[in-house]
This record gives structure tokens, sequence and C-alpha cells, in this order.
């Protein structure tokens, strides 16, 4: 299974302008408690319980952790993993959902278990970011074929000790259908488009590339809300 780093660069640039520019105040209003029209609101209900479902599999002591939230957005994951006593790095491509971020919550210790958040903008992978106890990766990866996906949790599991927790889309008909029919609408209105991927085929992929070095699967769950689909799947050391 081979990546090519061109691709991953060239998709990485598309949702960086998608969720910096074109995107960023529905972000902003989806993230809120604003209210939203019906399909946005099934996105919304989708994203919670995708979101408390990762917080779960976490976890409920994370003093002393130290947690990369890769893909943040405006930091609700984020908030919570510090309120458990966790050290977060939350990074996400966009400085516009960033900056909103750190106008949310801010960068102090939050809650009474001494964690706290940075916040920061870039890419993911950066090796920079240093080690991590747990990375979490919710709908970061989805707009990513299998070969990148795989490629990138690869890199992420050799700064990681303790978990792995990423969404991708699922390969469905409804997913399908949706792919297909946002290619009807102008280009200047689109987002980046999902990659359905089948998770047998990540499962082969991630043996390959991760199995060695001591990594296995575990937990998985799909999350379907009218419009929002999203499969979660935990690996651990």
């Amino acid at each position: 299974m081979k990546t090519s780093n061109a691709n991953y660069i060239e998709r990485r640039s598309e949702i960086e302008h998608y969720f910096d520019r074109t995107a960023a105040q529905a972000w902003e209003r989806l993230t809120s408690n604003a209210p939203v029209g019906r399909i946005r609101a099934t996105v919304r209900a989708g994203r919670d319980q995708m979101r408390n479902t990762l917080l779960a599999w976490l976890p409920a002591d994370m003093r002393g952790l130290r947690l990369l939230d890769a893909g943040c957005g405006t930091g609700a994951l984020a908030v919570e993993a510090a309120q458990r006593g966790a050290e977060v790095v939350a990074i996400d491509l966009s400085p516009t959902l960033v900056q909103l971020a750190r106008e949310r919550h801010g960068q102090a210790p939050v809650g009474g278990q001494g964690g706290g958040i940075h916040f920061t903008s870039g890419d993911m992978l950066d090796e920079g970011l240093g080690h991590f106890d747990h990375v979490v990766a919710m709908d970061s990866l989805i707009h990513y074929d299998t070969a990148d996906i795989v490629a990138a949790l690869d890199r992420l599991s050799r700064r990681t000790r303790g978990s792995l927790l990423f969404t991708f889309a699922p390969r469905t008909p409804l997913l399908a259908a949706m792919h297909r029919m946002g290619r009807l609408f102008p280009r200047s209105e689109r987002s980046p488009a999902l990659t359905p991927v089948s998770q047998e085929h990540l499962r082969i992929g991630l043996q390959a590339r991760i199995a060695q070095g001591g990594w296995r699967e575990g937990r998985s769950q799909r999350v379907a809300s009218g419009f929002y689909t999203s499969q979660a799947w935990e690996w651990h050391r």
C-alpha cells in the first residue's frame, strides 16, 4: 500500500482553505448553542455523540498524561480532556478556528485537576509537537484515502505511548450517494469531499504498518445521525 506525500499535502491545503475561509462562520455557528437548520442539527447531534464516544475511551483521570487533539476545531474535546487533568496540545489546520477556540476557552488550566490546553494551528503530523500518551483525531482524517490515513496513523503511532483514537468515513451506500451529490454543487460551494473507506482495508494497512510496533485494534463504533456518519476506532499498545 503506497501513499503520496504530495497527495496528502494537496488535500491538506484544500481542507485548510475550506475551514479557514469558506466555512469558518458556518462552523462557528455549528459548534455553538445557536439555532441551526434541520440538516445542521443532525450534524451537530452526531458530532456531539462522536465526541462523547471518544472521550469515553479515554481515562477518567488524565493527570500527568499528554494528549494530542489532532484537528481540534473549536476545542470542545480538548476542554474535556483538560478538565480530567491532561496536558493537551490542540492543533487544527485552520488558524481562524484555533483563534475561535482560544477566545472561547483560553489556554489556562481548566478545572481542578491541573490540566491545561495549548492551542496552535498547523499540521497534526508535525514531529515538533513531541510525544503523547493518547492521540485523538476526530473527523480530521475523513477527507483522505486509505493509504494516506494509514501513513498518517503510522507517523502518529511512533510518538504515542498509549492509544490512537480516530474516525473515518465508512463506505456505505448513503455516503457514496452523498459523495456523488456533492459533485453537483458549484465548485465554490463544495466542501472537501469525504473519502469513504473500507474498514477491512484500513485494518490490513494498519496491521502491516503499526502492528509490528505492538499496536492492536480495540473498540469500534459507528455514529449515524441524519447527514452525519462516522466510524470511531481505537488502536492501543
